[in-house]
């Protein structure tokens, strides 16, 4: 298979002879060298000569410009960094602020939470008094209510019974006169 593809590519080849070569041009170019290089050497110095004219009406060279619009760029970028670097220290700063505000909230938060659970034990405490009392209060009534019926029975005026209550008060009357009068 290999040998069938060798030979029919050998095939396909064209020979090309001497004078065959002389007589399309390729041998000519090939049998002066020296005409050859002048012409290279030619194209090289108009080529070199070209760029460096191109540079000088340019006015500075490409290269310069280059490296001068990298270090503005690499200026910038540092810039462009160090404020990031103050913004971030400021939002650092405004955000331990926040920080505290908050703690110092929840600190105060907790004291009101106190003094409320405080107060509402006081006055649950108080409630519980005040229902206490209340209580002693009705069991005051209902014994002067059941002990006005007993002193009935023992018929008592009305008149007698007070009595004693209005010598008392007279008597306390005269007493403050006296002193009045002992003053003046």
């Amino acid at each position: 298979m290999e040998l069938c593809r060798q030979m029919w590519l050998y095939s396909l080849m064209i020979d090309v002879r001497a004078d065959g070569a002389r007589s399309s041009g390729i041998g000519r170019v090939g049998s002066q060298p020296i005409a050859l290089a002048a012409v290279a050497l030619a194209l090289v110095l108009t080529g070199a000569g070209s760029i460096a004219l191109w540079r000088v009406t340019a006015g500075a060279l490409p290269e310069t410009q280059r490296t001068i619009s990298a270090r503005q760029i690499q200026l910038r970028a540092i810039e462009a960094s160090e404020q990031l670097v103050e913004k971030t220290k400021a939002l650092e700063l405004s955000q331990q602020e926040a920080i505290d505000q908050l703690q110092a909230l929840q600190d105060q938060m907790q004291g009101v939470k106190r003094l409320l659970a405080a107060q509402q034990n006081d006055a649950k405490r108080l409630s519980e008094q005040v229902a206490a009392v209340a209580s002693a209060v009705d069991s005051l009534r209902q014994s002067f209510a059941s002990a006005p019926s007993t002193t009935a029975d023992t018929s008592d005026p009305p008149q007698a019974r007070h009595a004693p209550a209005r010598h008392r008060t007279h008597a306390m009357r005269d007493s403050q006169r006296k002193r009045s009068r002992s003053r003046s």
